[in-house]
């Protein structure tokens, strides 16, 4: 099933609600569950897009939370963060119950210039029922 495109003023189409950054439903449909409600993300592709969303929105303390403990920074700041233009998940790979990968393409804007950052990430699933970014190999 093909997700909803969100129109030029960041509103989903058909309700006129918050697009969801990471390019799904309406936000209050799609990662506030995540971010805002504390759900747990039940594939890593859904926590990856949680994460985009959460790099949109500034939010340190659900990135580090996500973040596996052994690979994450000590703090995250967002004074010259770029300016998310859109996600787009290009595989999710199941390796086991507990190890997958997302390949995915951001792009995004620095001093007027777009980018793109294409990269396999890593996740997995810990003791406590939760995925968490590990880390990632970027493609050039």
């Amino acid at each position: 099933m093909a997700r909803p495109q969100p129109s030029r003023d960041n509103t989903t189409q058909d309700t006129g609600r918050e697009a969801c950054p990471c390019g799904g439903l309406a936000f209050d449909d799609c990662c506030a569950r995540y971010l805002e409600r504390g759900d747990l993300a039940p594939t890593a592709e859904a926590l990856m897009r949680s994460r985009y969303t959460a790099f949109v929105r500034h939010d340190a303390a659900y990135l580090l939370d996500t973040w596996a403990v052994r690979t994450r920074p000590a703090s995250l700041e967002f004074d010259d963060a770029p300016q998310w233009l859109g996600l787009q998940v290009k595989a999710h790979l199941q390796r086991d119950d507990a190890h997958a990968e997302v390949e995915f393409v951001a792009r995004y804007k620095v001093g007027g210039r777009a980018h793109r950052l294409h990269e396999r990430s890593r996740f997995e699933r810990t003791d406590d029922g939760r995925w968490r970014y590990v880390d990632g190999d970027l493609y050039d």
